[in-house]
Parts: structure tokens; C-alpha cells; sequence
């Protein structure tokens, strides 16, 4: 994908996103990944630096707050936003056809990877299908004992299934990264995978 800003407009869109108060690196990320509806999410190594450049120029103030540090704008930052007004506008009409474009492109990629997903799927369960039936068990002499054991084994398995992931998502979640893309992946497969199952229910 082509760059999101150019030269100097980054550092143009961290002092409007300072406008509405202070904010610490990690809010004006998030503030950022949000206005491109999480198709964009500039690096920490992205906006650190611009912010240290923003206050050796006058235009920031840094206030260290324990382990975190606070970015306000100083008179002369508003008085650059408010000579600026015009290049804003015409940056947030920028932004808003780069964020239809990278949705559009994310969009096309998750069909193309939902496709191949749903066909992975399809033979996984296929396979899974015919080992079952290559290796059954003889008849037990009590069908609905075993199939009591059965239906406890498959919901330990779900069990497992939902608590490993949840954890894996609260982990990404902590660190801003669950994607758009996370949750179609998951929509597919469970989706797939409940079709599979009730299918040897039938």
C-alpha cells in the first residue's frame, strides 16, 4: 500500500489529535489505528520521535508522569494549527479517501484468504471424517453411556478451544492488535466448523 501521509503531515495531524487535551504516545496510536478504522497503526518508532521533534520545536510540552509521559500542545502549537487550518482540512479529506481505499484492499484480501480458509476447512473436516469412520470403535453395549462420554470429551474440548483463545485475544487486546481480519478468521471457522459437526450429528 502507498504511504499514508506525506512529508510533514503526520506531524501536522499529532498536533490536531492534541487539540482536544493532553494525550500519552500510546492514546494518540490508538486515536490514529482508529481514524483509519484499524487499517493503519503507526509504530511506537513512529511516533515517539515526531513527538520529541513536536517539542524541541516549541510546539509540545512533555510532562513525565511516573512511568508514562503526557504531550500538550503550548501556545505555539496552536497558533501552527490555527495557521494551518486549511492544510487540516485538506489532510483529513486525504485520510478519509486513503482509509476507503484500505478498506477496499483489506476487504478484497479477506475474500481471498476466507476462500482458502473455507476450503482448508472443508478438507480438514473430510479427513477428519473418513479417519473417524477407518477407525470406529466396536459398538459399545451401552450406546448411551458412550455417547454420554463423547458429548463430555467434545464440550472439554470446546472448553479448552474457548479458553486458550479468549486469553490469546485479551493478550493481543492489550497490546492493540486485534484486527478487523481476527475476527473474520474466526467468524469463518467457527461458522465451518459447526456445519462440520452437525453434520455427524444427523
Amino acid at each position: 500500500m502507498a504511504p499514508v501521509f506525506a512529508h510533514g503531515q503526520l506531524r501536522l495531524y499529532l498536533l490536531s489529535l492534541l487539540e482536544s487535551g493532553p494525550k500519552h504516545g500510546y492514546e494518540l496510536i490508538t486515536a490514529l489505528s482508529d481514524r483509519f478504522g484499524g487499517t493503519y497503526r503507526p509504530s511506537a518508532g513512529t511516533i515517539y520521535p515526531r513527538l520529541a521533534r513536536l517539542e524541541e520545536e516549541g510546539l509540545v510540552v512533555r510532562v513525565d508522569e511516573e512511568r508514562k509521559s503526557t504531550y500538550s500542545l503550548t501556545d505555539a502549537g496552536r497558533a501552527e494549527l490555527a495557521a494551518r487550518e486549511a492544510d487540516l482540512a485538506d489532510l483529513e479529506e486525504g485520510i478519509a479517501e486513503t482509509v476507503r481505499d484500505r478498506a477496499a484492499s483489506v476487504r478484497a484480501d479477506v475474500r481471498g484468504e476466507m476462500r482458502g480458509l473455507r476450503a482448508d476447512l472443508a478438507a480438514a473436516a473430510q479427513q477428519a471424517r473418513a479417519t473417524a469412520v477407518q477407525h470406529q470403535p466396536p459398538a459399545p453395549t451401552d450406546e448411551h453411556a458412550a455417547s454420554h462420554v463423547r458429548r463430555t470429551d467434545a464440550e472439554a474440548m470446546l472448553g479448552r478451544f474457548r479458553d486458550e483463545l479468549r486469553a490469546d485475544l485479551r493478550r493481543a487486546d492489550a497490546q492493540g492488535k486485534v484486527e478487523q481480519l481476527t475476527v473474520d478468521t474466526l467468524r469463518t471457522v467457527l461458522d465451518t466448523a459447526l456445519a462440520a459437526v452437525r453434520q455427524t450429528l444427523r
